[in-house]
């Protein structure tokens, strides 16, 4: 059974290296070494985290002779966040009720 693809990217996302290897692509391509220098894990390791973001569809890799600069691909993060703003306005409104709530308590201490 093949996962959606909403699904596969929050998988990708659900791991914090993932998402500073991904903040690091937003400011340009790298190669995986570049990558893996802020991390106290191997090489190897950092391979196979962006093998899982590219089998996402969150990164690209090219070659250049020897070098293999990974890019950032947005398109799967924009989907990830047009499916997050569906609920935007029901947070919005959740968090309008309870500063209505604290402006009330606020006034019901202040009144004594």
């Amino acid at each position: 059974m093949t996962a959606d693809p909403l699904s596969v990217t929050f998988a990708a996302l659900a791991d914090p290296t993932r998402r500073a290897l991904l903040a690091r692509l937003a400011r340009g391509e790298a190669g995986v070494n570049e990558l893996a220098e802020p991390f106290p894990v191997s090489v190897q390791a950092i391979s196979k985290h962006l093998k899982v973001l590219e089998a996402a569809g969150l990164i690209t890799r090219g070659r250049t002779a020897q070098w293999r600069p990974c890019r950032l691909r947005a398109e799967p993060l924009g989907e990830a966040t047009d499916w997050l703003e569906q609920y935007r306005a029901f947070w919005e409104d959740r968090f309008d009720v309870l500063a209505d709530h604290l402006r009330d308590l606020q006034k019901g201490t202040s009144d004594e």
